[in-house]
């Protein structure tokens, strides 16, 4: 055997896909006198390298029968390119040596992944196209650093894992390859060997860009760093001022089932900017919020269990589809946000469970990286690869897609180590308490970090305890996050909503106790997905009211109250147009309920008249989180079930909103107001438009100096049955 052979034992190791370092036996090699070329090419009778021009460098010798070829070119530097020319009794054809080029990642990528500060992760790990010592090819490039081996397979090796054996950077446990030749569309998993030598079934790409369509499971080879946006306009005018003093009026969405297609199928994300958008527009929202989108398995989850959180899912198209949509709702003026899941991931043996052969992303801990209520695993926020992968995923959204925000589901399961459990089931920390520190300085690192990097944004908790400051700076002492739902208004004001108006009298602090803590966070009001599924009913559904009448009366005076009180606004959709069905994920909206008379015809058309009345009156938002924008009235008045208050901003004028959720109208009901002139009736939601019975004040209303209520002034109002009116003061009066 010559010098230059390899020793059969390494040969061996190799096609048996136990080699620990396949770059130090394959490709080529310096030795005295040239350069040896190894190449595993299964079927392949005879092998070549050759140069560009089809001279032939060195003839190599066959030493396996599975493929294992070498051979010696005298003279030759092991730097300089060549390419393999494969023969057997079907052909021939040619390709290019994965183990003929150096690695693309380098030390500081592996020091910065350790640190947990990598800022660019998502632009070196996963699947990237691009041109590598002037050959066109793929970088592959995955964290695993308890694997034996890790391969990267697909159609374009025969999903072989022997023929593209990944180099391991021993310092971070990062494994990567240049793929040359394999381009956009390949489809691909990892083959991953644990380190006590078991094959684990094969993993799709945790940084994967775009997946297969469900029930397929692989991972597609897309660039996502090639869009072309117009939204320049919109991008500037995201970063001036504060988000908490602009109106934010969220419709929240569903992709899969606002609006389905012939045959009951899924709307592109293109079909979806052509109808979504526009609807949404027209309705006077400023933001469209999506239930996730990253790519999931089962439909039944909405998104919230998902596998690739750097892929817009499958199922309405590809990646570039997904931009254009977030381009045509900023050109539209419309936000985009985004459902985001940084509390657990699904078990699905694809995924990220065990994705090495052991606990890697989720918690080794039970009691920590398992959720009892969703079966799903709790990633480790106490290791810095783990959290620099979320954070990753977070700007990924914002970076290349130009989102504006994300809500952040189920942040109090991250908060607490003893969430949803039993005593006995959780670890407190060595001090006793309950909080899980090591979540808690992930989503403060996450939030200064996507605040810093895109002003303007907002981050979103979607927070249901008492947790102080989640709405707070991370230099105040806060969480950072930019707003948090308003859990206890949805859950007070509904279950006023749904009594019946004989029993309001005797409920009246369902709608009074929320206002005394209003302020302690920048709140969104939601009336979410969550309240209209699982037996809940819907919006319409769970008014209270002896008829349909009644209801959609309770229900329209329900949303007036809704858009003058403190805070910014949610709504799921269909409960724009008082959808009567429960929400299914597996079928449209009831679109036809706005062709069918006045009532839900006029819901939408209050909703839209709400939102525009929002936006352009400072004084119905500009305060939303501040508590000098807002005064009681009237807040003792609960034997006749009325509420008043007065939204302002301190610059522009005044607006007034008075609630009666009594049946029985009321006639010359005196209200305190802030200054004597004409207030004018700029909102009635028993207005004939929205299916009511048209009574009201003629368009204004005049106060007198006639101390009231604790104001200076007061004037006699018609107060509708069931109705919300709101009053503006007249600036010319």
């Amino acid at each position: 055997m010559s010098a230059w052979q390899a020793p059969d034992r390494e040969v061996d190791a190799l096609v048996g896909a136990r080699h620990s370092d396949p770059f130090a036996l394959l490709g080529p090699h310096e030795v005295e006198g040239g350069v040896v070329i190894r190449a595993f090419v299964p079927h392949a009778g005879t092998l070549q390298a050759i140069d560009d021009d089809g001279s032939v460098i060195a003839d190599l010798w066959r030493r396996h029968d599975s493929g294992f070829f070498e051979g010696f070119a005298p003279g030759r530097p092991a730097w300089a390119r060549y390419r393999l020319r494969a023969r057997n009794d079907g052909g021939e054809w040619e390709l290019c040596d994965p183990y003929s080029f150096g690695p693309l990642l380098g030390p500081l990528d592996d020091h910065l992944l350790i640190e947990g500060t990598h800022r660019q992760l998502y632009e070196r790990l996963g699947a990237h196209v691009t041109t590598h010592d002037g050959v066109a090819g793929t970088g592959f490039a995955v964290w695993a650093p308890n694997a034996a081996r890790v391969s990267v397979v697909g159609d374009f090796n025969g999903w072989d894992g022997r023929r593209h054996q990944m180099r391991k950077r021993i310092d971070s446990g990062l494994w990567e390859i240049f793929a040359p030749d394999v381009g956009e569309g390949t489809i691909y998993k990892y083959e991953i060997v644990s380190h006590d030598g078991r094959l684990l079934p094969l993993k799709a790409d945790p940084f994967g860009f775009r997946g297969e369509f469900r029930p397929a499971t692989g991972s597609v080879v897309a660039r996502t760093d090639n869009f072309t946006f117009h939204d320049e306009l919109h991008i500037v005018a995201r970063a001036e001022g504060e988000a908490r003093r602009k109106p934010i009026s969220i419709y929240e969405v569903h992709l899969g089932s606002w609006r389905r297609g012939e045959g009951n199928r899924f709307l592109s994300y293109d079909e979806l900017a052509d109808q979504l958008v526009p609807y949404a527009a027209w309705m006077g929202f400023t933001h469209i919020e999506l239930l996730p989108i990253s790519e999931h398995p089962l439909d039944a989850s909405w998104g919230y269990q998902p596998i690739g959180l750097f892929a817009p899912t499958s199922r309405f198209g590809d990646p570039a589809g997904f931009a254009r949509f977030v381009d045509r709702a900023h050109q539209a003026g419309l936000s985009v946000i985004l459902d985001w899941v940084p509390a657990h991931f699904p078990t699905d043996i694809h995924g990220l469970a065990h994705f090495d052969g052991t606990p890697l992303y989720e918690h080794a801990d039970p009691k920590r990286g398992f959720h009892p209520d969703w079966n799903t695993a709790i990633y480790d926020f106490g290791r810095h690869e783990v959290t620099n992968f979320l954070t990753a995923s977070a700007l990924y959204w914002l970076d290349r897609f130009h989102v504006d925000g994300l809500r952040v589901d189920a942040v109090a399961s991250m908060l607490y180590l003893n969430y949803s459990r039993r005593e006995g089931e959780w670890s407190p920390n060595p001090d006793g308490s309950n909080d899980n520190k090591d979540a808690v300085a992930f989503l403060k690192r996450a939030n200064t970090t996507v605040y810093a990097e895109h002003p303007g944004s907002v981050v979103i908790a979607e927070e249901s305890t008492s947790w102080a400051g989640v709405s707070q700076p991370v230099h105040a002492g806060g969480l950072g996050f930019g707003f948090k739902w308003n859990m206890g208004w949805m859950h007070d004001t509904l279950d006023y909503m749904s009594t019946d108006p004989v029993y309001r009298r005797w409920n009246h602090d369902k709608i009074t106790f929320g206002l005394m803590y209003a302020f302690s966070e920048n709140f969104v009001l939601p009336l979410s997905h969550d309240e209209v599924v699982h037996g809940k009913g819907t919006v319409f559904t769970r008014m209270g009211g002896s008829d349909d009448w009644q209801k959609f009366a309770t229900m329209r005076a329900y949303y007036g109250l809704m858009w003058a009180y403190p805070g910014k606004k949610l709504l799921f959709m269909g409960q724009e147009f008082a959808q009567r069905r429960e929400w299914s994920e597996e079928r449209s909206l009831d679109w036809h309920l706005t062709d069918m008379g006045p009532h839900h015809r006029g819901m939408q058309l209050l909703v839209r008249e709400l939102n525009h009345l929002y936006r352009q009156h400072p004084a119905l938002h500009a305060r939303d989180c501040e508590p000098d924008g807002f005064r009681w009235i009237v807040v003792d008045d609960a034997d006749q079930s009325v509420f008043a208050w007065l939204r302002t901003d301190g610059e522009h004028s005044p607006v007034v909103m008075i609630s009666n959720f009594t049946p029985v109208p009321r006639a010359g009901y005196r209200i305190g107001l802030p200054f004597a002139g004409r207030w004018r009736e700029i909102l009635n939601t028993d207005a004939d438009i929205y299916g009511g019975s048209g009574m009201g004040n003629l368009g204004s209303a005049f106060a007198d100096e006639i101390p009231a209520h604790g104001q200076p002034a007061s004037a006699e109002i018609v107060l509708p049955p069931l109705a919300t009116v709101y009053f503006q003061l007249d600036p010319e009066s």
